[in-house]
């Protein structure tokens, strides 16, 4: 999955804020879908990369997922750091996870420098469908 959001990186289209993410979300029957983040001269318009991969796969007819890689840093520039979804992106997220205990956020320099969390951790107390049936 890794590996899938570097290559997806070079793909970005971020002409404003120069800031390319890639990423790779993994569905219950075991697909991959790359996104990248999109940016828009009206700033709203902006797509993160990883509702992009998300949407894609929910596109297809995946709504169930297990894990997503992010990686990003300035074009042309080497991963030095982690890239964190945003909070819109980690509610997305719980839409579509079965338990924000089972879902797994992977956080990435490179294929061998990377944290993995729980949707849990970096989203606690959450918002989830259950609540509205």
């Amino acid at each position: 999955m890794i590996k899938s959001a570097l290559a997806a990186r070079n793909k970005a289209y971020a002409p404003y804020s120069g800031y390319h993410v890639g990423s790779a979300v993994l569905t219950a029957d075991d697909r991959v879908y790359t996104g990248v983040n999109i940016e828009n001269a009206s700033f709203g318009a902006t797509n993160c990369a990883e509702r992009t991969a998300i949407y894609k796969a929910v596109s297809e007819g995946n709504q169930k997922l297990k894990a997503i890689a992010v990686v990003g840093a300035p074009k042309g520039e080497a991963i030095t750091g982690l890239a964190y979804p945003c909070g819109v992106c980690r509610q997305v997220m719980r839409e579509f996870c079965e338990t924000p205990d089972d879902f797994i956020i992977i956080v990435a320099k490179d294929e061998e420098d990377y944290r993995a969390f729980t949707l849990n951790e970096i989203l606690p107390a959450s918002f989830g469908p259950e609540k509205l049936i």
